[in-house]
């Protein structure tokens, strides 16, 4: 059946403006890296086309790490002081101001974020808890123990299937299953992993689990479904953040100890890793949600440097305060 000269002409205006609609809701979202200054006690607002700071907000005491919302509209930063705090500070991102804190009470020491659910998952290393923030009640609405010490990092399942979390005194890692059934419920499991067990990241797929050991320089990979393990010798001493691409196809791992970001291929073991000098130590790793640039904080240099993951070299870097360390990615719509 032929189409009319009219109806074809009609098809390709609503087609190109259908296909602009597109382009320009692309176009609206706004992302921006999220970095903490520990020694500045400040969270820098940066837009990453220009690796340029748009504003600063005070972070609370001790920042350690930070996590955007799903909406990117707020910021919620772990106040750590080795056990010392209990709040979360929260950061107006649209308006860039601080919202205040959120009250832990007696669950001190909140280090490692996550955002899932809609709620903020958070570690209490003095409680040896994993524990849940709402925004919509501003209450902690859910905590469970791991029963290991220094419960640190904590990774949320989007589908909100599974918790993981690393215990660094322990050298352990806890997954933690709900369970299905007319009362909500969670099975913990204890993982061996490593001397000084810290960062750590789930595969895209949800099927392994990464675990860097600081004390041996190794990986703990652990099979979700089993909990099997296989160690693999990464040679990265002093290891502190771990961190898949979005594709899985490259796992990042930094150091405080030494000069190199290590950079592995998990289907290919048995290569040897690549490693690319950062600076004289590095903690936390952002990578961008398209995987082309990883943002790695260069604690004792003062700076984060900017990684291309395709040609693997430093393109860049980001004075953003004294003693770089959690990173964050916010997309807001």
């Amino acid at each position: 059946m032929r189409m009319s000269t009219n109806r074809f002409r009609y098809a390709i205006f609503a087609g190109a403006f259908l296909a602009a609609g597109t382009a320009s809701a692309q176009q609206s979202a706004t992302q921006r890296l999220l970095i903490l200054s520990k020694a500045e006690r400040m969270l820098s607002i940066v837009d990453p086309a220009t690796l340029k700071i748009i504003a600063r907000v005070p972070a609370g005491p001790d920042p350690h790490e930070v996590v955007a919302s799903a909406d990117g509209t707020r910021a919620y930063i772990s106040n750590y002081g080795g056990g010392a705090y209990n709040t979360l500070t929260i950061v107006d991102l649209v308006n860039r101001k601080s919202l205040g804190t959120v009250d832990l009470g007696a669950l001190r020491g909140p280090h490692g974020l996550d955002f899932a659910g809609g709620k903020v998952w958070f570690t209490s290393e003095v409680a040896k808890v994993i524990g849940s923030y709402d925004p919509a009640t501003s209450k902690v609405d859910l905590v469970i123990g791991t029963g290991q010490n220094g419960t640190h990092m904590v990774y949320a399942y989007p589908d909100l299937s599974r918790l993981v979390t690393t215990n660094v005194g322990s050298g352990t890692v806890s997954i933690i299953s709900k369970r299905s059934g007319p009362r909500p419920d969670w099975d913990v499991i204890t993982v061996q992993a490593g001397g000084r067990v810290e960062g750590m990241d789930v595969s895209p797929d949800g099927k392994q689990i990464w675990a860097a050991n600081a004390q041996q320089g190794t990986i703990t990979v652990i099979d979700v479904p089993s909990t099997s393990t296989k160690a693999l010798d990464a040679g990265v001493t002093g290891a502190n953040r771990l961190k898949f691409t979005p594709d899985g196809k490259l796992v990042l791992v930094s150091t405080l100890a030494g000069p190199n970001l290590t950079i592995i291929i998990p289907s290919e073991y048995a290569s040897e890793p690549r490693r690319i000098p950062v600076g004289r130590g590095a903690a936390g790793i952002q990578i961008q949600p398209d995987g082309l640039r990883a943002y790695i904080a260069c604690s004792p240099d003062d700076y984060v440097a900017v990684v291309d993951l395709k040609s693997f070299q430093v393109v860049g870097r980001i004075d953003a305060g004294k003693n770089p360390d959690g990173l964050a990615w916010a997309v807001t719509r």
